[in-house]
């Protein structure tokens, strides 16, 4: 018996959709979902195995075997990161990936315009089609190379990375904002310079409180920094969130838990294909909410780089 996805027979009896399972992702979430979703599967007759994950090493190599193996759908059940993790082990290899947005974040997925529910995700990646996306891939300064989906950057946002573990049993957006005004206390803005090869787009150069390199519209959890931004362009979106002292960043602390955005006088921003960040002192990227390397740091569009199950586009 096969199993068609929007016309596509991608999962079989004999080779099963792999959903890779991450417990931990928002706060448990993928624990509290997963009999329903198991149900709505059974309730399709769609095959699928549920593999649980306990780190991005793991998941990874989960993957990597089950490509192996001759599985064609790979599923991320978790956030941002869990789906990073997938892209990493899948990339270049002739399989298509799905979301369950069980994290914390879940900014590609909201890219796609999946449902935030995982429940009615799962319901809707069974009428999805396999869509192509880009993804961004980071060079950092020892020699590290990483593919990420949403939204890194250098920053009051990298360092606020480090705590964002600790106010897991937080919603959304208000675990990452309260990890930034954490982090706030001990940080010290960059002078940072993005210059674009290959671009005849001048520099930028800059006192900032963050620089961050987006694919998705949004990242930590719909922080809308780069509205613009689309995941199938080519391009992608440089920001400079500008030197604001610690009174301006709790002033703006309600915006962004209610709206998810800055005014625009405190962002500047640019697309291109690529970018390089330097700055004025040793500091880290993180790519989807993990550290990846320190600065400098390159960072480039993979056009159509992997094929994602999304809803038909409205």
């Amino acid at each position: 018996m096969c199993c068609a996805v929007a016309e596509f027979c991608i999962a079989s009896r004999e080779s099963p959709a792999a959903v890779f399972v991450n417990p931990r992702a928002g706060g448990g979430r993928a624990r509290r979902c997963l009999t329903p979703i198991k149900r709505i599967f059974a309730e399709r007759s769609f095959p699928a195995e549920f593999i649980f994950t306990e780190s991005t090493e793991a998941l990874e190599s989960h993957a990597r075997n089950a490509i192996q193996a001759g599985r064609r759908l790979l599923v991320a059940m978790g956030g941002d990161g869990t789906l990073q993790a997938l892209v990493n082990a899948a990339h270049g290899r002739e399989v298509v990936l799905g979301i369950l947005p069980t994290g914390g974040g879940n900014d590609f997925a909201a890219a796609l315009r999946l449902p935030k529910n995982p429940i009615a995700a799962a319901g809707a990646i069974l009428s999805a089609k396999p869509r192509w996306v880009d993804v961004l891939c980071a060079r950092t300064a020892d020699g590290s190379r990483r593919l990420y989906v949403g939204g890194g950057g250098v920053g009051l946002d990298a360092d606020a990375a480090s705590y964002s573990g600790a106010y897991s049993y937080l919603p959304g957006r208000v675990r990452y904002v309260a990890a930034a005004v954490r982090a706030l206390r001990e940080f010290k803005p960059l002078q940072i310079r993005a210059e674009f090869p290959g671009s005849e787009l001048p520099p930028m150069e800059a006192q900032a409180l963050l620089a961050g390199v987006l694919n998705t519209p949004s990242y930590g959890a719909g922080l809308r920094l780069a509205p613009d931004a689309r995941i199938d362009d080519g391009l992608l979106t440089t920001l400079f969130v500008r030197n604001l002292s610690a009174l301006q960043v709790l002033a703006v602390v309600p915006r962004l838990l209610a709206r998810g955005n800055l005014p625009d006088s405190y962002v500047t921003r640019v697309s291109a294909a690529r970018v390089r960040l330097t700055t004025d002192r040793g500091c880290l990227f993180h790519g989807d909410g993990e550290i990846f390397g320190p600065a400098p740091v390159e960072i480039e569009v993979l056009p159509k780089a992997v094929r994602v199950l999304a809803p038909a586009a409205r």
